[in-house]
């Protein structure tokens, strides 16, 4: 969570026995402090503005929404630690998560890779199972209100959550962050909690490459994006991309849910969806955030694109080993290039180089001598049987070096014996 701002002359002191030491936020219904208890903890503490505690309607959809805010697990969220309805302002005191959200540090640091990526997911994923256990839908999930504390991400602010039942009369109203808000959300109809799995989605493609799928500028380039174009999520890491490809589906009955998007991000199929149940599919993703694993694609040997699993590649023949070359004038003489080794499946492990074939038999370089390994299959007849077995007297040039070196030596031994004399 970003430091906190200097207090303001009107700014209250203290609540209870929180003693206020600075603002986190300000958002539409109210003022987000920094505040810290008698033993010195600090919490983040959230007080309802004048117009919300003031109009009896809207105060007791904050109590229905705190209220159910509390009964969501705290791992992956910021727990509430005490909730103050009745005073006056009212104020919720939440656990204070200590580091930068997700916007700030990819916006420093880059995107995230690996098991940072992996950790994201799985813990985000695992908070929104939690979210809607307890009949919540955030509405407003973008990398602002993800937190990357010292335990792991965390979920926040459901200053705009509402309620999934009939009688919040405002569900309906549009609310959330444009690049992150799904289709149905941007037109105000049947919102449900599919509009946090595509926010997901959304979220889980900007932490993975830096850019939002929608992209970010102009609000009504953006929501034209989202309604009618498809996302760029070219450069999100397989396999995530193909689960990240579904949450983004203009559909929402085409989306999974976050049960499902868990459960495939944990490496479960279809058939362990119905045998899990949601708590159990929360405790399992609260262990896999600690000790992240690898994604596990649900669709294995399959070709995945920007929509999702397609028709399965054949499965493709182990290279055939090189044919080695005959004896005859017209055998295309196959002689080692230069470039990295290859495994040989003949050679017990060894490497041999690339080999290239060319119609005629070409004369050998002079210089420079090949240094490359020597082919674990048959070459040119040697002209010794020494020199098909000793790969130094193979080269054509180290024979006559040897023979003027001896010579050299016995000149200087000659000119040494007539000095003496």
């Amino acid at each position: 969570m970003p430091g906190p701002e200097s207090l303001q002359p009107n700014d209250p002191t203290t609540f209870g026995q929180y003693s206020v030491i600075g603002r986190l936020g300000r958002g539409g219904q109210g003022i987000v402090y920094l505040a810290r208890d008698s033993e010195g903890q600090k919490y983040a503490i959230k007080v309802l503005n004048e117009q919300w505690s003031q109009d009896t309607e809207l105060r007791k959809r904050f109590e229905k929404e705190v209220r159910a805010a509390q009964k969501v697990a705290s791992f992956c969220t910021a727990a509430i630690h005490e909730a103050n309805l009745d005073a006056d302002p009212p104020y919720v005191v939440s656990e204070y998560v200590e580091g930068p959200d997700l916007q700030e540090a990819v916006s420093k640091e880059g995107p995230r890779k690996g098991a940072a990526l992996q950790r994201l997911a799985v813990s985000t994923a695992t908070a929104l199972v939690a979210i809607h256990q307890a009949g919540i839908v955030h509405r407003d999930f973008k990398p602002g209100n993800v937190l990357l504390g010292p335990d792991g991400p965390r979920v926040i602010d459901f200053g705009i959550a509402r309620v999934t039942d009939s009688t919040a009369t405002m569900t309906n109203s549009i609310v959330g962050t444009p690049s992150y808000m799904a289709p149905e959300q941007i037109t105000g109809k049947n919102i449900t909690d599919k509009v946090d799995v595509f926010a997901w989605g959304c979220v889980m493609a900007f932490a993975s490459t830096g850019n939002a799928p929608f992209g970010s500028d102009s609000v009504p380039a953006v929501v034209h994006r989202v309604v009618s174009a498809p996302p760029d999520i070219s450069e999100v890491p397989e396999p995530l991309r193909e689960i990240v490809a579904d949450c983004l589906n203009k559909d929402p009955d085409k989306r999974p849910t976050a049960k499902q998007l868990l459960m495939r991000l944990l490496g479960h199929n279809v058939e362990d969806e119905t045998k899990v149940s949601t708590s159990q599919a929360v405790e399992e993703g609260e262990k896999r955030a600690i000790s992240p694993t690898p994604f596990v694609s649900p669709y294995p040997n399959q070709q995945v694109s920007e929509s999702g699993p397609q028709t399965p590649f054949p499965p493709q023949p182990p290279p055939a080993p090189p044919t080695p070359p005959h004896t005859g004038p017209q055998s295309g003489y196959r002689y080692p290039q230069p470039g990295p080794p290859v495994p040989n499946p003949n050679s017990g492990g060894r490497a041999h180089p690339n080999v290239t074939t060319h119609s005629s038999m070409p004369s050998l370089p002079p210089h420079p001598p090949i240094t490359t390994p020597r082919p674990n299959y048959p070459t040119l007849p040697q002209t010794t049987s020494q020199q098909a077995d000793d790969p130094v007297l193979s080269q054509g040039w180290v024979l006559p070096a040897v023979i003027v070196t001896i010579i050299v030596l016995l000149l200087i031994l000659l000119l040494m014996a007539v000095a003496e004399s």
